[in-house]
Formats: structure tokens, sequence, C-alpha cells
């Protein structure tokens, strides 16, 4: 159970977006997916949930293929896009209620994922109305709404307030407990808080793969391990 990546290679013309990557991630374990922009992160992520087909290599999640079984493997993975495309002209539950219809589930569990985020306040709302903040757990509560096997989190806590952050980490911190998150984010206090694992992308290839503490023991800190392996020779 989880996802089992297999020389997933992809390219936009000349430029090489990922080259022939593989690991695999179980159930259970956060993993903090890291790398400069243009590393090759979108790429991946969107490989793994099937927004976007490979040259190369496959997906396995849960032993399903993402790209012979995409329907099984869609109904397994919650995503949370980093620009959270939303329907604004739409009232929260309204918008839930229409992501539950789809995928199926019961009305209760709109509630349930309302409550999990902390949307309660702002829920009688146009999702056009609320902050930044909020919308950013509208996005979140779409992507657990299934109670996905597997949780892929694109800058989760994109543009929460201090004490946002700290409920959402929470949510993902028990999420991951059962669950396979893949959490990519440019800040480090978030890997560190929530990852036991990080694999570093750098140009379409893993420079690094190890958990956190290993990681973190060979250098001064995240950031000064991911200016080491990222700079160019």
């Amino acid at each position: 159970m989880g996802i089992n990546i297999k020389g997933l290679t992809k390219n936009y013309g000349a430029q090489v977006a990922l080259n022939q990557v593989s690991f695999s991630i179980k159930k259970g374990e956060v993993v903090g997916l890291l790398g400069p922009n243009g590393a090759g992160k979108s790429t991946l992520m969107k490989s793994v949930t099937g927004a976007i087909l490979p040259d190369d290599g496959d997906v396995l999640v849960d032993e399903f293929s993402v790209i012979k079984q995409p329907i099984e493997t869609k109904k397994r993975i919650g995503f949370l896009l980093e620009n959270n495309p939303l329907y604004y002209d739409m009232y929260v539950r309204e918008y839930l209620k229409f992501v539950a219809n789809i995928r199926e589930e019961k009305k209760e569990r709109i509630e349930e994922v309302i409550e999990k985020v902390g949307l309660i306040p702002e829920s009688h709302k146009k999702i056009g109305q609320l902050s930044k903040g909020y919308k950013q757990r509208v996005g979140l509560a779409q992507a657990i709404l299934s109670n996905p096997d597997i949780l892929i989190l694109d800058e989760p806590t994109n543009g929460l307030d201090p004490n946002q952050i700290l409920e959402i980490r929470e949510v993902i911190r028990e999420i991951g407990k059962s669950k396979t998150v893949i959490l990519s984010t440019h800040i480090m206090q978030e890997v560190e808080a929530l990852c036991s694992r990080v694999i570093l992308l750098n140009k379409g290839n893993i420079v690094s793969d190890s958990p956190i503490e290993e990681f973190k023991g060979q250098y001064k800190s995240l950031e000064d391990a991911f200016y080491q392996l990222t700079q160019s020779k």
C-alpha cells in the first residue's frame, strides 16, 4: 500500500522535466518533496495523479497503474494544487457537496471535513468572499473529502497566518498517521515539523532521498542542504 514510482521520465521538447525518477513511499509516511523552481516537482505530482502522462515509466498507487488503471488510482488520491482552483461563485457547502457527488461520498462527510479543517466560522459564505487562508482550507477539505489513501499537498499552508499554519499542520500530521502523504513546499519549517523523510529533486533528478534526521545531520540546516545540493557546479 502506498506509491511506487518506476523510472518516471517526462520531457517537454528539449527540456528534461523528469529523468528516470524512481522511489516508493509506504503507508503512514509523510514525505517532503523539495527542489528549486523547475526541478520537476509539479510534473512529478501531476504524473502521480494522472493529470499528465509520462513519456516512460509508471506510477503504482496501491498496486494500480496510473497509466493502465487511471480510474482506480484517481479514486485513491486527494490533491491540493498550489494555485488551488476553486469555484468562487459557489458557497462552501455547495462546492463540497458538488465534489462529494462526483466522488460518491455521503453528505455527512462534508460536515466532518468542514470541522476538521476549521471552516465552520466561514462555511456559510461564498468561496469568493473568503480570505486566502480560508480558500486554502476549502482546497484542503476537497482533497481529504473522499478519505483518500494518498494525499498530495502542494504548498498547503500558502496564505495562512501563524495560528492557521499550526492548525493545518495538526490536520496533516493526523492524516499522515494512516495515509501516504507527499508534501511539496518551499517552507523548510513545514518539512521539519511534518516530514519523516525528504526527497530532493534538481533538474529532473533525485539528488537526495533520506530520513529527515540524516538529511539535517549532514548539513548546518535544511536550508543549507537545499543550497548545497541544488547549486550548479
